[in-house]
């Protein structure tokens, strides 16, 4: 965590230089922070969502982190005045995100990943929000798995008020919320910290923060049409995310319990065990089942399926009853017990 928080620490100096920009912005101007790194073909359809929005009021900064593919050149070939375009050597995706709030020019981010889409009325209903909740630090809205017609479900989010999201991470949770569906106050998200550099779960991380320091209003409408990619970081290195998950509960039970967390890698073990069996397999299985129908390879997703239901029929019932149960409380991450159970290893 050493590094982590120097780096952190130097962030917040830098975003200081910021804070004196918001005298002079009103307060419902939006910027659409798109990070590009290898994007093509998506990419496209991703550009035509956005600039096909009912309310053409906003401004479009994409930052290309990089990449071998011709992304940069396609969004240089956009004639469009609302679209800035931004390119650096690789940096990483917290460090992009961090530039993306520095670069800003508006009070408000709103957040889109380069291979997901835009429903036609997105940043309509946004503004609308944000005129109806200034005060706000943050908002979301629900998401739906892309291309629809073919793929099915939703994305697995947090529902409730500003108060009974707070109460969830008050409770040790990690507030579940599509990255690309996020909506960030800027000087509010950087008075927080901002993204922290070195996390896989880096956004998950910034939800906890932003819950207990302002208020995270949920739209209950699908916005976003999320893309299930075999080739997105979440695809290639599961695994790891999983790891990363359970390392930012850990970081919000170290925060609440005020204890010194200890650096992910000298407790790597420790949360690996805690690992629900099987889990990680049925994610697996079944974000393949969904990306087969969306190739109407329908065998191959009944396969995954079935196999997804073997790795772990808890796993799977959980997804159904989110899906179908509106009732239901949606939070990510294990029993906070299970890490207190391990306080020896976790804070000794």
């Amino acid at each position: 965590m050493e590094l982590q928080i120097s780096a952190l620490t130097r962030f917040k100096h830098l975003a200081k230089a910021v804070f004196t920009k918001g005298a002079r912005m009103q307060s419902d101007l939006l910027t659409i922070g798109l990070p590009v790194r290898n994007a093509m073909p998506l990419l496209a359809e991703c550009m035509d969502s956005l600039l096909a929005q009912s309310d053409a009021d906003f401004r479009i900064l994409a930052i290309v982190d990089g990449g071998e593919d011709s992304s940069a050149a396609y969004l240089h070939s956009l004639r469009d005045s609302r679209l800035h375009v931004i390119e650096q050597p690789g940096q990483g995706l917290a460090y992009t995100l961090n530039r993306m709030l520095l670069e800003c020019e508006t009070p408000w981010l709103v957040r889109q990943d380069a291979d997901d889409i835009a429903h036609p009325h997105r940043i309509a209903v946004l503004r609308e929000a944000i005129r109806s909740y200034p005060d706000a630090g943050m908002f979301y809205s629900y998401a739906n798995y892309h291309p629809r017609g073919r793929a099915v479900g939703f994305f697995r989010s947090s529902r409730g008020s500003p108060e009974e999201l707070r109460a969830i991470v008050r409770s040790g949770y990690l507030l579940a919320i599509c990255h690309s569906s996020a909506v960030l106050h800027v000087r509010r998200t950087l008075a927080c910290g901002g993204y922290r550099v070195g996390l896989h779960n880096e956004d998950a991380d910034l939800w906890w923060r932003m819950a207990l320091h302002a208020d995270i209003c949920c739209i209950p409408e699908v916005l976003v049409g999320f893309r299930q990619n075999a080739e997105s970081v979440s695809s290639r290195h599961l695994g790891e995310q999983m790891i990363a998950g359970l390392y930012v509960q850990y970081l919000l039970l170290s925060h609440l319990l005020r204890r010194q967390p200890r650096p992910i890698e000298a407790i790597r073990a420790a949360l690996v065990q805690m690992l629900p069996r099987g889990e990680r397999e049925a994610k697996e299985r079944l974000r393949a089942c969904n990306m087969s129908l969306a190739q109407r390879s329908f065998l191959n997703a009944g396969r995954h399926l079935g196999a997804s239901c073997v790795a772990s029929p808890r796993y799977l019932w959980r997804r159904i009853r989110d899906e179908y149960f509106s009732s239901a409380r949606i939070a990510n991450g294990l029993p906070p017990n299970f890490f207190l159970e391990r306080s020896e290893l976790l804070w000794p």
